[in-house]
C-alpha cells in the first residue's frame, strides 16, 4: 500500500512560491473552492496528489502550444 503524502498550508504556500498565501488558502477552504484538503481536529492538510490534480485542472493551454501539439500529432 502506498502512503499518501500531505502538506500543511504553509508548505502549500511555499509550493506555489508564496503566490498563494496561507490566508488565501483559509478563505478558499471557507468558500469550498481551491485544492482539496482534509481536516483532522484543528489540523488542515492537503494531499499532494490532490494538489497535482488541481494543478492539472487549472492548467492554461495557449494557442501556440496547441498548434505545436497538433503538428506533433500529425507527424510534422
Amino acid at each position: 500500500m502506498t502512503e499518501t503524502r500531505f502538506l500543511t498550508a504553509e508548505e502549500v504556500s511555499e509550493r506555489y512560491r508564496g503566490e498563494v498565501s496561507v490566508g488565501t488558502l483559509r478563505n478558499w477552504r471557507a468558500q469550498r473552492v481551491g485544492p482539496p484538503f482534509i481536516k483532522i481536529g484543528k489540523s488542515v492538510l492537503y494531499p499532494v496528489q490532490g494538489l497535482d490534480e488541481w494543478d492539472s485542472k487549472n492548467l492554461v493551454i495557449c494557442r501556440a502550444s496547441r498548434k505545436l501539439s497538433v503538428a506533433d500529432d500529425a507527424g510534422e
